[in-house]
């Protein structure tokens, strides 16, 4: 599970550092990308202190053995899979071709965090069955975010530019803020040493996967 949970943290930082930032970037909206990453590792932050309020306060079983940092990804995930969408949709309005590369690009940019994604829903205290399916919903956000697009249009477009960089900084502070500490618990050095592979892992495939976005 730690593996998996190490795969994460480089899918994620990797995502946001290798794709998101510079995807962002190459808008020119200059400081407002850094602001706007700040935004969106302040805005989870908020976000976990809410969940965990709400955690402490719940009276069933079931919610006490959740960790908030499962909803949380599950809301991060689904932001970015919405973003996903908007991207889609916009490339088959360039050209058929362009659209199915497109959507090929982001399927396998996609299996790689979905994996890791999967392992944080088991590891925060959720059932195979119940992140199967967690996973799921919070994928077809990328449908609403095709159907968005073509309802709103250019507008649509123009403020992904603006929930890109917040989505980054979600991804970075779920990544370091939560995900990073429970890979201390582990002591061993022959745990470490797999730990710190599987986070190089994630970060690498990331990279690869530029490769065949262009």
């Amino acid at each position: 599970m730690y593996i998996f949970i190490s795969l994460a943290v480089g899918a994620l930082l990797g995502d946001s550092f290798i794709h998101l930032i510079p995807e962002a970037l190459e808008e020119s909206l200059g400081t407002t990308t850094s602001i706007l990453i700040i935004v969106g590792i302040l805005f989870f932050f908020v976000l976990e202190k809410f969940l965990h309020w709400h955690h402490h306060g719940e009276d069933t079983e079931e919610e006490i053995h959740i960790h908030p940092v499962g909803k949380l990804i599950l809301f991060s995930d689904g932001v970015h899979n919405f973003l996903d969408g908007i991207i889609i949709a916009a490339s088959f309005m360039v050209s058929i071709p362009v659209g199915v590369a497109t959507t090929l690009a982001v399927i396998l940019h996609e299996i790689p965090q979905e994996i890791g994604d999967f392992a944080v829903l088991i590891h925060s205290g959720y059932t195979k069955t119940k992140a199967l399916w967690l996973n799921f919903f919070s994928a077809l956000t990328a449908v609403l975010g095709g159907v968005t697009f073509f309802v709103l249009g250019e507008f649509a477009e123009s403020l992904s530019l603006y929930f890109v960089p917040i989505a980054a900084g979600g991804f970075i502070y779920i990544a370091v803020a939560d995900l990073i500490p429970e890979l201390h618990k582990t002591k061993t050095v022959k745990h470490s040493v797999y730990q710190i592979a599987a986070v190089v892992v994630g970060v690498v495939v990331m990279w690869a996967l530029t490769f065949l976005e262009h």
